[in-house]
């Protein structure tokens, strides 16, 4: 994993998790909501602000294995690298999590509950959370 970047569209801002070498077919991914995000390994809670929070993972670290490295220069529990939210109708804040295993923990701050989708691209995971629970601009 080497970048995270977002964009806002229409009916939906979108974030992507950027991962070169990877292709489609073996890149996992797991995107939910929770409560209050916690930390892979240490269990320690990483503050997320908005009125709700998804925790994004997707099966790639932030490091080469080999060397241990950072591909992805974020400490756990700031704002991703890169990232400027301002003006976005759907996001809030977005904070890295950290890389444990081989998977990296990314929480994502929006405003409400609202819906989302996730898909799959070559070498990168998707995610696009609607601004409103109709789909309506």
């Amino acid at each position: 994993m080497t970048n995270i970047r977002t964009g806002r569209h229409a009916c939906f801002d979108r974030m992507v998790v950027d991962v070169p070498g990877a292709g489609t077919s073996g890149l996992g991914y797991s995107v939910r909501y929770v409560s209050r995000l916690y930390q892979d390994g240490s269990g320690n809670h990483i503050p997320v602000g908005g009125g709700a929070v998804l925790e994004v993972r997707v099966a790639a670290p932030a490091y080469d294995p080999d060397t241990g490295e950072p591909t992805y220069p974020v400490r756990a529990g700031q704002r991703l690298s890169g990232v400027d939210l301002t003006g976005y109708r759907t996001f809030r804040d977005a904070r890295f999590a950290g890389s444990f295993e081989g998977d990296t923990q990314i929480g994502l701050g929006v405003r409400a509950r609202l819906p989302f989708r996730v898909w799959v691209a070559t070498d990168r995971v998707v995610v696009d959370v609607a601004h409103n629970w109709t789909g309506a601009r």
